[in-house]
C-alpha cells in the first residue's frame, strides 16, 4: 500500500494508517507517535500498566476509556516520542517490581506462549520468504517441520492479509 497507493511515503495520518492490513487504531497511533513524533494518544500494555499503577490503585477493574483521557492530559506534546519511550520504560520497570497492575484492566488477556504459536510460525514463513524469495507450500512445510494443515491455514491467512501472494505453486512476499 505504501508503494502502490502512497508513492513510497508512509502516511502520517492515524486514520489512514489504520486502513492498512493488520493495523488497528492503537498501532496506527503508535506509528504516528514514534515514526513522526506526533502528539497522539494511545495505550499499549506498558502504558496501561503505568496509569493503572499510579492512578487506579484502589480500583478493581479499569477500562481503557478511563485511562485514555489521563494519557492525553499527561502527554508531553513537544516531544511525544521520547515521552512514550520513557513511559514504556517505566512500565517495563514496574513489571519487574510490582504485581501486574494490568490484571485490573478489563482488556487484560495473558498472551499465549510464543514458542509453538501461530505467531511464531507466521514469522518463520515470512523469514523464509525474505531469505529465499519464493517457495512452494511443500518447501515451507518441509523447512518448518510443522503440521501441514496448520501451515497451510497460516499461509492462507498471510495471503488474505496481503503479506504474501500465491501464483500457482509459487508463494512470495507482496512487494
Amino acid at each position: 500500500m505504501v508503494t502502490g497507493e502512497y508513492g513510497g511515503v508512509l502516511p502520517r495520518d492515524v486514520d489512514t494508517l489504520a486502513t492498512f492490513p493488520g493495523i488497528g487504531h492503537a498501532t496506527a497511533s503508535a506509528i504516528a507517535a514514534f515514526a513522526f513524533n506526533l502528539p497522539v494518544v494511545f495505550i499499549e500494555t506498558n502504558i496501561r500498566r503505568v496509569f493503572i499503577h499510579y492512578f487506579f490503585r484502589d480500583k478493581d477493574t479499569v477500562r481503557d476509556e478511563e485511562i485514555l483521557p489521563l494519557v492525553g492530559q499527561a502527554l508531553y506534546r513537544r516531544n511525544p516520542r521520547v515521552w512514550y519511550w520513557a513511559l514504556m520504560d517505566v512500565g517495563a520497570a514496574l513489571k519487574k517490581g510490582v504485581p501486574n497492575p494490568n490484571r485490573k484492566s478489563i482488556h487484560y488477556a495473558k498472551q499465549p506462549a510464543f514458542e509453538g504459536s501461530d505467531r511464531r510460525i507466521r514469522g518463520q514463513v515470512l523469514k523464509l520468504l525474505v531469505s529465499r524469495g519464493e517457495m512452494t507450500a511443500a518447501q515451507i512445510i518441509g523447512e518448518l517441520g510443522e503440521d501441514r494443515d496448520r501451515v497451510l491455514k497460516i499461509i492462507a491467512g498471510l495471503v488474505k492479509e496481503g503479506f504474501i501472494s500465491m501464483t500457482g505453486e509459487r508463494i512470495m512476499l507482496v512487494s
